[in-house]
């Protein structure tokens, strides 16, 4: 196996040698839960688009992703923040981006993919008005039915400067709920996820917050399938899942805790729509599929290693957790560069990069170590480091 000096937390560079990589079974049934996940989008390396300034996208490679998830059992969570969804991926790219991902879904029968939709082609500027995001999610929600997509209702910056209460967030949600056609999954994003969404629901404290999103999907629990919360915190999430209308479903968005709670308890379990599937693909489908069968026991096994990987590339700054997610995919050979939309490569640190290779590795998640040694080596090249 391939040996290679990387950098530590006490700034000094230290052998280390990969394992053997672990081989995860296809999971040969059909999962007993939910499982979408949010997948990024693969920057074009060869455009002279300015990477600050605009999204240019490598459309073949990050379709052959969502159908690498595909083949795996996954759902795909599509044009989400995972995709840089407002961080550099605009409304009319996420637009393609859904059409040509409902396209190739065809050739999975029975693929699951949920596209999202937002405001983010609203300015959330001082003067937006409650009208003017129902009209922008109006046109969202209507332009993905119109392709034959299903809906993730995602949080609206520019909900957050119009609102002026819980009452506001009801209205809005309510107007937007009663005229889709199918059920949709509401996206609870946290702040830590995205600072401009803080004080979503009109309330600053979570528990608050929570009880506004609770009165609004049990008044429309006929058009919600479930609602996703991103907010690191297992507890919050068990408490509103066990308040939950029947039928509404919880999809954990938790990649700090999503073993458990996708385990569940004997009050229930939560589905999941989880960025950190993206990274960890292969593990996700093996445990679920074990999950599936009765096995708990190989479903922890599976998916334990991947917690202490998953906890570094979501770590606080949050949002910069895209660098990870695509430095995995670059190293597992998913894509040919570590290039990203907004020049995000650059958002986590050489050590942390140096940690998510070791964590990797011992999750048995570098399918061909030599490919990744040999880029791990590069990427550390670039930055003053000689591997």
């Amino acid at each position: 196996m391939p040996t290679l000096n990387l950098p530590t937390a006490r700034g000094k560079l230290e052998p280390y040698a990969t394992r053997p990589a672990r081989q995860f079974p296809r999971a040969g049934t059909q999962f007993n839960r939910i499982a979408y996940a949010a997948a990024h989008v693969v920057a074009d390396p060869l455009s002279d688009a300015e990477p600050w300034l605009d999204a240019a996208i490598d459309w073949d490679t990050t379709i052959a992703f969502r159908r690498h998830l595909w083949s795996l059992g996954l759902g795909v969570a599509e044009a989400m923040d995972t995709a840089q969804r407002g961080m550099g991926v605009d409304w009319p790219t996420s637009l393609e981006l859904i059409a040509r991902s409902l396209d190739a879904a065809k050739d999975f029968p029975g693929a699951l993919i949920a596209s999202g939709a937002s405001t983010d082609h609203l300015k959330p500027d001082a003067g937006v008005t409650l009208d003017d995001v129902i009209r922008a999610y109006e046109e969202q929600c209507g332009a993905i039915e119109k392709l034959g997509g299903r809906i993730v209702l995602m949080g609206s910056r520019a909900l957050v400067r119009a609102a002026r209460g819980p009452d506001d967030y009801a209205s809005v949600y309510g107007r937007i709920l009663r005229s889709v056609r199918e059920p949709v999954i509401i996206h609870w994003l946290g702040e830590m996820f995205d600072p401009a969404l803080a004080g979503y629901w009109g309330k600053g404290d979570a528990v608050a917050a929570m009880d506004v999103a609770l009165d609004v999907i049990a008044t429309n629990a006929n058009k919600i399938d479930g609602v996703k919360i991103s907010l690191l915190d297992n507890e919050k999430e068990i408490a509103m899942r066990r308040r939950l209308p029947a039928g509404v479903r919880m999809y954990t968005g938790d990649d700090f805790n999503y073993p458990e709670l996708i385990a569940g308890d004997a009050q229930g379990y939560s589905d999941a729509l989880l960025g950190i599937f993206d990274a960890i693909a292969p593990a996700a489908a093996a445990g679920l599929g074990a999950l599936a069968r009765g096995d708990g026991a190989t479903f922890h096994a599976i998916l334990a290693p991947t917690v202490p990987l998953s906890r570094l590339i979501f770590k606080a700054p949050t949002r910069f957790y895209k660098t990870g997610i695509v430095f995995m995919a670059y190293l597992s050979g998913l894509q040919d560069h570590f290039t990203m939309v907004g020049g995000q490569e650059s958002a986590r640190s050489t050590l942390h990069l140096a940690e998510l290779f070791r964590l990797a590795d011992a999750a048995g998640l570098l399918a061909d170590a030599d490919l990744a040694a040999t880029r791990m080596r590069a990427v550390m090249a670039t930055r003053g480091v000689e591997a």
